[in-house]
Parts: C-alpha cells; structure tokens; sequence
C-alpha cells in the first residue's frame, strides 16, 4: 500500500512505505490545490482517495518568489493509506530544528580513561563545577521576591513593569535611552534571540552570523526555514571580522546581521573603531543588528566593552543579554531585549511584532522578575571583579602553557568564559580531523574540549575557563602529555631554488624594451 506522495518543483511522485517511486507526473510550479488534485487522480482506489484528505501538510512552501530567480520548490506530503491506521508525524519545524553541538558530540566516541577522573573543559555553565556562583545579595533578593507573595501569578507577557524599568534603567545610555517599553523579558538569552530572529525574518531570507560562532542562531533560524550565512572571523586579528567578507554576503534576501561581543567561542572583544566599522556596512545597507551582548562587561582587565548601541543613532539594533553569565545563574532563566531605535525604524512593525510573540510563552520567570530591581541595586562590583579575575587567572595560565605545547596554537581571549586553540593537524597525523583528536584525548587523559565543529571552525578546539584552577592545571598538565606521545615534527620544506631577483626582473622589464640600468641595485624605467 502506498504511503506517501511527495511533490517537487519538477516532478510528483507517490513512494510506498519503503521509499520506492511508484508513479510520475509533471507538476512544474503548479498552486497547491493542483497537487492536492493530481495526487488523489492518480489514485486508483477510493479508500486511498480519501485517505489523502486525511492528512495533508505544507513542507517547504507553497508558492515561489516571482521577482527571484532562486525559485523554491513546491513540497507536500500526503498521506495515503487507510485513515483508520496509525500514522502521526513530527512537524516539520520540529524536522528542521537541529543543535550542531548536540549533534557533533552525540556523534563522538567518548570513553574516558577509567584511571583518570573527567576533566570537562567543554561545558558553558559556570556554575557546574562549584567554584562560582551567585552572591549572597542575589540570592536575598530572589529570598525577598518569593516572601513577598507578589510574584507567584502570571505577569504580562512582556514583564511586570517594575522589572522592565530596572532594565531599562540599568542599560540606558547617553546617546540612547531606555523605557520600560523598550524592554522585553524572556526566558533567558537564547529565548530572547529566538524571539529576534523570528520578528526580523520570514523563511527565505537569511541572517548574517560569524565563524565560529555560537551554534544556536542556526538552530533557532533553520527550524523556521531562515536561512543562514557565516561571515569569517579573523584569528590572527583577535577574532576581528573580515568586513569585506561580511558585505559580500549580503543580498535582498537578508535581513539581519547578528553581532556576538564579547564572544563565544572566541572570547574576543572588540575595539571601539571595529565596531563602527561593522555598523557602517549595517547602515549602508539598511540592515538592523541583533546584538548578542549576553557576556557585556565580562571582560579582561585592560580591555573596555562597547555596546553597540553607543555607537549609533542610525541602526536601529535588538541587543539580547540576561542574568546568565555575568551574575552566574544560568538556570534562573532570566534574559532581556532592548530596542535601540533612535529612528523609529522598529515602530513601524518589529515592537508590535515582539510582543505578539512574546504572548507564545506567557512571559519569564516571574519571581526573578520580582527580584531584579534589588539585583541591579544590591550586587556589589568586588562580585564581578572577583569572578571576571578568575576567568582571567585561568586564561594566562592556560594560553602560556598551551604556547609551549608542540603543534598547538592558542589565541588569546580578552573577555567572556571561552578560548579557542588552533590543532596544526600537520603535526597529528595518526588523527585525520579535530574530532579524532578530541576522542582520544578524552580516552587517554580523560579531557574533553569541544571540536571546533561544533562552531563550523574544523581544526580548533574551544575550552572554558571557569573550571577551579587546580582541575585546569591538571587539564594543562594531561594535554600535554597527549600532545607530546602523539606530536610528530613536521617535514621541512624543500628549500626552493635559489633565483636572482634583479636579473629575472631586469629581463623582463627588457623584454619590454622599457629599461635602462644604472648599476646593480638600481633600476629605473622610462
């Protein structure tokens, strides 16, 4: 019995169960209702017939672009056996949605070495290992949140308004401030870029993000049928973006570009004048920015964090930041939009936009909400000096030992939780790829750091730094010892030929008749 009928651009088909073509018919970019017709007309039984009005779903649009010469197929299934049997699919935004990082290490084979305990370098929770958490005036605010009985119903969608008037508070600028209606809370940061990405593009068009970046914008676009493009980042510049290539990936088609500084996975910072430089291309092109500023002031002493929104009044710019990283309580899921539009570019459409989609999940966490005025007044700066100061302890150390370990390359980070070393896989070559590497140093020395795979950035390795010292010594320590048993010096290269530059030069400047020679280190052209 016939299962399914799919309909591509140029063809219809009916498979069976085991994916088999049974039948062909030309249906060259017709209306949905034409394959709907087609595919009960090439039936032959009436039960099957109306088995197709059993179920029915849209898999990649109904109807392509006349005005673009990327025309996207038509795409149904159907299902046509017996309605009375069993047949209950995922969505196929749920067949879209797909994490990379849980896909590439689901895909490892990760056995550590039972002798060794497990050094987990791969982890973004700060608070995993102990070491650093919230402090107590946090925490007696979340204490004072829930006695006051004020916060246990739901709050609008958006917030409660005190809340959102001590973000709006704490993150106006003086070029650019804030109201309460210029913040939107969500379930934490990722809620909140999920809520960006999804009011400023439609499926077909696309978002700019960087490489290596964090592996949720693809996740959170993708399952909605954006599309993504990555602009290069640049390791021997301090992850600096490679503008040119940033501009050449624009087209009609895009809609955004999402800025991520601090930076994970990089842990750079980025300088006053790059900043404006990316905000040039934005404005030149008429682009909003999605700030992903979720690390803002997590940075290293010497460094100074610029928010984006500083340095414009023309781009308007959706900045998404939270509780998470910098007051070290990721779980409490408590994250933020701020509209930066000295223009009024967003009025038109995005704000009423963002609060449609903010009624999907009936608002964040109402007792942080109720905590977060007394958060922001209340946590003393010696908590995130003492916190940033260890991140930063470790990230010396860590770059200084790594600098001495043969065939590895780190770069060092100026903020935020994470660095990124480069593997010269030259001189590994028992492992064809990083993954290979990271599998076996996770077998032999019970270490594991995440494949720079994970970030579409093959041959690097990401590795946090807010594990207690004595486990990141040890991790130094294990690394080390796996580099060195595996390391193989590299061949030298063959020296090339030596060539007398002056002559071959002086020759072919008289080939073209054009040369006079004065003496040996001089030449001169007429």
């Amino acid at each position: 019995m016939f299962r399914f009928a799919v309909a591509g651009k140029n063809q219809f088909s009916i498979r069976d169960r085991r994916g088999t073509e049974a039948t062909d018919r030309p249906c060259i970019e017709k209306p949905l209702w034409f394959l709907y017709r087609q595919a009960r007309g090439s039936l032959k039984t009436e039960p099957l017939k109306r088995g197709v009005e059993n179920y029915l779903v849209v898999q990649r649009g109904l109807c392509s672009r006349e005005d673009s010469s990327d025309r996207r197929s038509h795409s149904i299934i159907m299902r046509l056996d017996d309605p009375s049997s069993w047949f209950v699919p995922a969505s196929i935004f749920a067949k879209r949605t797909f994490n990379p990082i849980r896909d590439v290490v689901e895909t490892l084979d990760l056995r550590p070495n039972p002798d060794k305990p497990m050094i987990a370098l791969s982890i973004g929770d700060p608070t995993v290992f102990g070491n650093l958490g919230p402090c107590q005036e946090i925490i007696e605010a979340v204490l004072e949140s829930v006695r006051s009985g004020s916060f246990n119903g739901y709050a609008p969608s958006t917030g409660y308004l005190e809340a959102r008037r001590a973000v709006a508070d704490k993150f106006s600028l003086p070029n650019a401030e804030l109201e309460a209606k210029d913040v939107i809370l969500a379930s934490g940061c990722s809620c909140a870029l999920d809520l960006c990405i999804t009011v400023l593009a439609n499926p077909g068009q696309n978002i700019l993000f960087p490489k290596p970046g964090f592996a949720i914008y693809r996740t959170l676009a993708e399952g909605l049928g954006i599309n993504t493009k990555q602009y290069n980042l640049i390791p021997d510049r301090n992850w600096e973006v490679d503008l040119p290539h940033l501009e050449s990936l624009i087209d009609h088609e895009t809609a955004a570009i999402v800025v991520n500084n601090p930076s994970n996975p990089c842990g750079s910072v980025y300088k006053k004048s790059h900043l404006q430089d990316i905000l040039s291309i934005a404005a030149r092109h008429k682009l909003p920015i999605l700030a992903d500023e979720i690390y803002d002031d997590f940075v290293f002493e010497g460094e100074e964090f610029h928010r984006l929104a500083s340095l414009t009044t023309e781009v308007p710019i959706l900045s998404c930041g939270g509780l998470t990283k910098k007051y070290l309580v990721p779980g409490w899921r408590m994250g933020w939009i701020l509209i930066y539009d000295r223009q009024g570019i967003f009025d038109k459409e995005v704000r009423k936009g963002l609060q449609c989609l903010s009624q999907r999940i009936i608002g964040s966490n109402t007792l942080i909400q109720g905590a977060l005025p007394a958060i922001f007044k209340n946590t003393p700066p010696s908590f995130f000096a003492s916190s940033i100061q260890q991140v930063q302890d470790n990230a010396v150390l860590a770059f200084e030992h790594l600098s001495k370990i043969p065939g590895l390359t780190p770069v060092a980070p100026q903020g935020a939780m994470y660095m990124m070393v480069k593997i010269d896989m030259e001189n590994f070559p028992e492992f064809s790829n990083e993954m290979e590497f990271v599998e076996r140093l996770v077998s032999e020395q019970s270490v594991f750091c995440l494949p720079g795979k994970c970030f579409d950035y093959p041959n690097y390795i990401r590795i946090v730094l807010t594990v207690p010292r004595d486990q990141m010594v040890e991790a130094l320590r294990r690394t080390e010892a796996f580099c060195l048993a595996h390391h193989v010096p590299a061949s030298p290269k063959k020296p090339l030929p030596a060539v007398d530059v002056l002559a071959s030069f002086t020759s072919l400047l008289k080939s073209n008749g054009s040369i006079i020679v004065e003496d040996s280190l001089s030449i001169q052209t007429k």
